[in-house]
């Protein structure tokens, strides 16, 4: 069935007494790839359980899947897969044998729920070990059995959260393959919460920001990643000189150590380098633009609303190219995001 968005949200507020934990959220996630990004306490965790119907709105609405929050949600939790964060699994069970509970919690038949158990536990890499029980399982084993309860009865939508927290190599790339599959192959959509920029950006389209529970970016990656263009300059001999001059000339700087990273304003901001680079004395041994990553992104928008972090990791653990980027006023009226 084709949609224009599987999760929209109009005004949504949550709030636990004064503390509020979504604040009037403007949402729309589209079919396809999603990544959700934000530090602890962002309102990650609220959103899934809204989304998801299990808890209730303060104010405002939404609508997943057609069905609104409000007054259908078992008929929503019947069409979204969950892959939680925390650990969910008995370990007393088989893996068949939980699969196939996760099924029937559902209202799914016992028999069917076994059938579809075998299938999705070959689907995920656990064919051999299905009748092994759980507490025998590695951590990618356990993730891998996670992800199967969650596609048991075929969603419509999954959610992941933190699906890759501590795979190792092998199992992180399998697990991510996977995750490509069901939305490229299986044509379901995904809602993926990770603090791995590499690995959102693998498997991912778009993404939402969320910090202290506002809405603080969402949009296509390629569209954010345009807020704010960047020259890379790797300078020789009074690489400080030039940062001052290209500073005092009105351009914004990141520099480490001999690499400066130099706000594009326009096809003009090349010769302002050069000639700041001969005033300065400063030897240019390398010119490129920048291409930035997610990482990047994140960095430069917490920076925006001013904070200070020297990576994703720091913070989740602890220009005229918007396009169709959705942000608040404020990050896209400061400088130089305007």
């Amino acid at each position: 069935m084709s949609r224009e968005n599987v999760v929209e949200t109009i005004n949504l507020v949550k709030s636990y007494g004064k503390h509020v934990a979504l604040d009037s959220i403007n949402l729309k996630i589209k079919p396809g790839a999603t990544g959700l990004l934000g530090p602890n306490g962002a309102g990650k965790s609220t959103l899934f359980k809204t989304i998801l119907g299990l808890i209730s709105t303060t104010s405002g609405d939404g609508i997943v899947l057609d069905h609104n929050i409000r007054e259908e949600g078992p008929i929503i939790r019947s069409k979204i897969g969950y892959m939680p964060e925390y650990d969910c699994l008995n370990p007393d069970l088989e893996a068949i044998h939980q699969v196939a509970y996760s099924g029937e919690l559902l209202g799914m038949n016992p028999s069917i729920a076994m059938q579809r158990a075998h299938e999705v536990l070959e689907y995920v890499g656990l064919k051999d070990q299905r009748y092994r029980t759980l507490d025998t399982f590695s951590t990618g084993m356990k993730q891998s059995a996670k992800l199967a309860c969650g596609l048991i009865h075929d969603p419509e939508l999954l959610i992941a959260d933190e699906p890759t927290n501590g795979l190792d190599a092998a199992h992180r790339d399998f697990m991510l393959n996977t995750l490509n599959q069901i939305v490229n192959q299986g044509g379901r959509s995904l809602i993926m919460a990770s603090h791995l920029m590499n690995d959102v950006e693998r498997v991912c389209e778009r993404i939402v920001m969320l910090h202290k529970g506002k809405l603080i970016a969402q949009g296509k990656i390629e569209d954010l990643k345009a807020i704010e263009r960047e020259v890379e300059v790797h300078a020789w001999g009074g690489a400080s000189k030039l940062e001052e001059y290209l500073n005092d000339g009105g351009l914004k700087v990141r520099r480490t150590g001999r690499v400066l990273r130099v706000v594009h304003v326009d096809d003009s901001t090349y010769d302002q380098i050069i000639s700041a680079a001969a005033k300065s004395g400063c030897q240019i041994r390398r010119m490129q633009d920048h291409e930035a990553s997610l990482e990047d992104l994140f960095i430069r928008i917490m920076e925006t609303l001013g904070y200070g972090v020297k990576s994703s990791d720091q913070l989740l653990e602890n220009n005229p190219n918007l396009k169709h980027v959705d942000a608040p006023l404020e990050l896209k009226n400061r400088e130089p995001l305007q």
